[in-house]
């Protein structure tokens, strides 16, 4: 079975929860984005229901695309069916208190202005702590198994991977320091609630830790849809798309270091210095010189 079989099969071998908190997070996305209009309270310079809909649909996203990588799988294993379950507990747990947060007015991240506050939160540490190993678990499975189709296992194995890499990323939130003394934030060189883009809120004044955060984490819708974009839309042969799969898969890792190199260095994402552009302009040469010559040696 190609990638191309496997996106549209039918949901029989799904991991069922995962399916469910897709749907969950998907209503709770509906009821945020009738929040950001209904609701005019300002939380952090943005509309105090633009976090909880970011991050559900997040969820949506991954959610889905861990229950199809677990249906790929030539075989169901019982280590990934469980860290699948165990994601969708930890799922609604950081949900809950996302929501809970701003039904009180309040921020959830970095929060421990009560002991209620700082329970919260050291609550929500810990489950992306468990999260985070759930997810290796789902990684060394499908390193265990011989997926047959090759793009297909490169897109899952390198998205998982990379996914982890953006994941251990946030940790760094966690670990700043303010000037104000307090530990936990996401802006570098500014305070946190500053002027951001639209949508997103990253940072314009300074660097913005969420950038390679999110960059990371969504490798594990990107390289797969990159993969069927390949396969769907080239008349290249597998060994070339295999090939191209894992360099662009590689290229994908250093850009998300290459982001949070930039935002540690407290550099808005839309004003790149000399340096930033340099890497940038490097690690673009040498992933197109690498791809063309891949698919002029193998096609």
């Amino acid at each position: 079975m190609t990638l191309v079989d496997s996106l549209v099969r039918s949901p029989v071998r799904w991991n069922r929860p995962l399916l469910w908190l897709t749907v969950a997070a998907a209503v709770l996305a509906l009821v945020s984005a009738v929040g950001i209009v209904a609701d005019d309270r300002i939380l952090t310079g943005v509309p105090i229901w633009l976090k909880p809909f970011k991050f559900a649909v997040s969820f949506v996203l991954y959610a889905w695309t861990l229950a199809w990588m677990l249906a790929v799988l030539p075989r169901r294993s019982r280590a990934a069916e469980w860290s699948g379950i165990v994601i969708v507990g930890v799922a609604v747990a950081e949900l809950a208190i996302i929501v809970t947060q701003v039904a009180r007015g309040t921020t959830s991240h970095y929060n421990v202005a009560t002991p209620f506050d700082a329970i919260l939160w050291s609550a929500m540490g810990t489950s992306i702590m468990v999260l985070f190993f759930a997810q290796v678990v789902i990684g060394v499975v499908t390193l265990r198994q011989r997926i047959p189709d090759r793009v297909a296992a490169y897109a899952i194995r390198l998205g998982l991977a990379v996914s982890l890499l953006g994941m251990a990323l946030g940790f760094l939130m966690t670990s700043q320091v303010t000037d104000g003394g307090a530990i936990g934030a996401h802006s570098v060189g500014v305070e946190d609630g500053g002027p951001g883009m639209p949508i997103t809120g990253w940072s314009t004044n300074g660097g913005d830790l969420r950038i390679s955060h999110f960059v990371g984490l969504h490798a594990l819708q990107a390289l797969p849809l990159l993969a069927y974009a390949m396969g769907r839309w080239t008349g290249w042969v597998p060994r070339a798309r295999a090939r191209l799969m894992l360099i662009l898969g590689c290229a994908y890792a250093v850009l998300v270091l290459l982001l949070t190199w930039q935002a540690l260095r407290a550099q808005p994402l839309l004003q790149p210095d000399g340096p930033t552009l340099a890497a940038l302009a490097a690690l673009a040469a040498v992933t197109t010189v690498a791809s063309i010559a891949v698919v002029r040696r193998t096609t």
